[in-house]
């Protein structure tokens, strides 16, 4: 997928568990671990604009796009 999730930097920085941010946006761990894993399908404006609201960032700080060459250099293909 060549969208990569940076859900991980930034609850490094705002110093949060996943646990945490997930009480705070109203998601389960487990919803948020999929996502945070790069595992979604699909996410929700709503979500994504919770998400931004509580750590306090934009959503290019959680979201970037790879070109699918640096993706499949990162995984060994």
């Amino acid at each position: 997928m060549p969208i990569a999730v940076d859900i991980d930097v930034m609850l490094a920085r705002r110093k949060m568990s996943v646990g945490e941010l997930a009480d705070r946006v109203g998601i389960t761990p487990a919803n948020l671990a999929v996502l945070k894993n790069g595992r979604a399908k699909a996410v929700r404006f709503a979500t994504l604009a919770a998400l931004c609201d509580v750590l306090e960032c934009q959503p290019g700080d959680l979201l970037r796009w790879e070109a699918e060459v640096e993706v499949e250099a990162a995984a060994g293909g």
